[in-house]
């Protein structure tokens, strides 16, 4: 089994080295395969701009084998040539943007299920913003503002991305869409990595805020908890 990463949002602006470059050490190192995948930002049509973005991020921080894999739309994510480039990638990002878009996309395709096998052969699965709601149990569509279900690597839970802008606004609401579930506030320039015990690592310079019956707490840079 691999890592998961989920970030809180503006990843590329140049404040989330921390959780990407241990990312980067997740997978392999500098030289190890990374797939950008810039389906969220499809639907206005900014997923060229966006993937381009990416790859010259993580390039930025050092790693020499990034690539952009242009699944945008249903019959992109059942290119077999497409989930064939994701097979092989020691860490797959999903970039923010639109998540019903993202989530309904990927979602029982050749490309996902090819994220999949990379996955249980020991890759990294990364999303920030709507590349993190999606990839928990539940999440919030805030333009339809319905809740929806993700590809559930992370059960019983629900990321509030950008949560130090306006994420923290969704708390309340989801609290009682989701009474029994984790929420899970992640700041911009911030992400929490999961490690071999199950446990998760704050990364980046703001705060995982964990939203459960009755508690709220806020976890800092370094700091671990169980969701």
């Amino acid at each position: 089994m691999g890592w998961l990463i989920l970030e809180g949002g503006a990843e590329f602006g140049g404040r989330m080295s921390e959780p990407d470059l241990r990312g980067i050490d997740l997978a392999g190192g500098f030289d190890a395969p990374i797939a950008i995948l810039p389906t969220a930002a499809a639907p206005d049509n900014n997923h060229k701009r966006a993937g381009s973005n990416g790859a010259r991020w993580f390039q930025s921080l050092g790693a020499k084998n990034v690539f952009t894999v242009n699944v945008i739309d249903s019959n992109s994510a059942n290119d077999p040539k497409l989930a064939a480039s994701i097979r092989t990638s020691k860490l797959v990002y999903l970039l923010g943007g639109f998540p019903r878009h993202l989530g309904e996309t990927l979602k029982g395709s050749l490309c996902w299920n090819a994220a999949m096998e990379a996955y249980q052969n020991g890759a990294v699965i990364a999303g920030s913003s709507a590349g993190a709601m999606v990839l928990c149990e539940h999440y919030y569509d805030p333009y339809e503002k319905k809740l929806l279900r993700g590809l559930n690597l992370l059960p019983n839970a629900c990321v509030l991305p950008h949560h130090n802008q306006f994420g923290k606004a969704w708390a309340n609401q989801l609290r009682q869409m989701l009474p029994e579930a984790v929420l899970l506030g992640i700041d911009e320039a911030t992400g929490m990595v999961n490690d071999a015990s199950g446990k998760w690592q704050v990364y980046g310079g703001g705060e995982v805020t964990l939203y459960r019956s009755g508690s709220t707490v806020g976890y800092g840079r370094g700091e671990t908890f169980s969701p």
